[in-house]
């Protein structure tokens, strides 16, 4: 097997894609840590329902920009790319989120188990995702 018939082949792109796409949701996660008042993973270890359900939002919305952004690309750095460029918008309607809502704060919500607030939160970032998702070119 020639070494660019190698690199093309299903299962080593599949695997290249699960690699990169697992590596990006790790920093993504790593930065949604930071941008939060609270521990996301301390939070959920204490059984905090609201944090697992945001969390789990996050995770979804950001795999679900990579399957998009996987299907719509043909190289590896365009996929890249465009994944991160779609959680930079995720990150932006998180931001958002919290802007719209003055009457009470999202992230001290979410921290004290508001599971309604968690659950919109959760919300918002899979409907994102889909629309981040198809608008990637």
């Amino acid at each position: 097997m020639s070494e660019t018939g190698f690199w093309t082949h299903p299962l080593v792109e599949t695997a290249g894609y699960f690699s990169v796409v697992v590596l990006c949701l790790i920093v993504s996660m790593v930065i949604f840590e930071i941008i939060t008042k609270y521990k996301n993973w301390e939070e959920i270890k204490k059984g905090n329902v609201a944090v697992a359900m945001a969390t789990g939002g996050k995770i979804f919305g950001v795999t679900n920009i990579f399957r998009f952004s996987i299907d719509q690309h043909n190289t590896l750095l365009e996929m890249i790319g465009w994944g991160l460029y779609g959680f930079a918008l995720l990150i932006f309607a998180y931001v958002l989120f919290e802007f719209l809502t003055p009457k009470f704060n999202v992230d001290d919500e979410i921290e004290r188990d508001n599971r309604s607030v968690g659950f919109i939160s959760m919300t918002i970032s899979v409907g994102l995702s889909y629309v981040v998702g198809a608008s990637i070119s």
